[in-house]
């Protein structure tokens, strides 16, 4: 056998091992990153419905809950009235309009049939952990009042605590890149940093 089918033989089969490795080390990044979409794209379902569990608390009972036995519970059997407003426009002797709004409670709803009825499969004792991730962990909650322009007020941050992707730091300048969450401890805010 001569020189050349020699080289052009060891040539080929290393060409057809890099191929390979190469394909290889594509395939497994892009289904790493398919499965880390995956998991982001559930902690974010997740983090929504709980956004929706503070903001019906909130509404119910005029601040955010840290505490997630409380939060649950009020899923599970808090309810929301049901009210009807009603407007009376009266035209004045002297051509002002006054208007007279009546209230009245019609009923309760709830809250886990009104709030949570579009999830299907909700289970309200799976709301404080951050799915797919083992072993479980939970979402970290912070709920406080804080000073702006003069008054205190409301504020609520939610965060998961074991980040799917290495890109996202809690360190990072970039809201986008720290762990996924919603609510900020500084601003008056429930957005995600997601959207």
């Amino acid at each position: 056998m001569s020189k050349t089918k020699i080289f052009t033989i060891v040539f080929a089969i290393t060409s057809i091992g890099l191929a390979w490795f190469l394909f290889n080390s594509i395939n497994s990044s892009i289904q790493e990153a398919n499965r880390i979409e995956r998991m982001e794209n559930a902690i974010i379902d997740k983090l929504m419905m709980i956004r929706e569990a503070e903001i019906a608390y909130k509404a119910v009972n005029g601040s955010y809950m840290q505490d997630w036995d409380s939060l649950i519970s009020f899923v599970d059997t808090g309810s929301f009235y049901i009210v009807e407003r009603t407007e009376t426009i009266i035209t004045l002797p002297y051509g002002a309009d006054s208007t007279v709004v009546t209230l009245d409670t019609l009923g309760t709803v709830l809250v886990k049939d009104s709030v949570f009825s579009k999830y299907s499969g909700f289970v309200a004792t799976n709301l404080p952990y951050v799915p797919g991730i083992e072993p479980t962990v939970k979402f970290n909650i912070w709920a406080d009042k804080i000073p702006k322009a003069g008054l205190m007020v409301d504020a609520i941050e939610v965060w998961n605590p074991s980040p799917v992707s290495p890109k996202r730091d809690e360190e990072s300048e970039f809201n986008t890149r720290k762990p996924l969450r919603f609510g900020s401890r500084t601003t008056i805010t429930t957005g995600g940093n997601w959207e």
